[in-house]
């Protein structure tokens, strides 16, 4: 049994669950620009290509094949060259060491002068 989509109203029409999903149980309707109406779309996603099959009202089938990987699977190190997690209770960020200290500490009072003074602006639309 294929899968159709129950909230039609709240499909992008974006294609994701229709190309990850493993067991080919969606098949979409193509979109106007390369298949005309009545024809169907089938992904069989692999690890390093997606191929699409497309059929047309006709019954002419043709196949698409896409790389959508440029390196393996499960080959990239998100971590490589990065600091093992630290303590969760200080102020650093992940790539951070140490706090970085303020060049020059202003340590002096600001005096404010007429600081209770109130002034009134009237609106220049009455």
């Amino acid at each position: 049994m294929r899968a159709y989509n129950q909230e039609p109203a709240a499909c992008w029409e974006c294609y994701s669950c229709v190309k990850i999903c493993p067991q080919v149980a969606i098949t979409a309707r193509p979109y106007a620009d390369f298949a005309p109406m009545g024809g169907t779309s089938i992904p069989l996603r692999s690890a390093e290509d997606i191929m699409w099959t497309v059929q047309f009202r006709s019954g002419e089938v043709k196949r698409f094949k896409f790389p959508i990987r440029t390196t393996p699977e499960g080959s990239i190190d998100p971590y490589a060259g990065k600091p093992e997690p630290g303590n969760l209770d200080d102020e650093l960020l992940f790539t951070e060491t140490a706090l970085k200290k303020p060049q020059t500490a202003l340590g002096k009072k600001f005096e404010v002068a007429e600081a209770d003074l109130k002034q009134v602006f009237k609106s220049a639309v009455a």
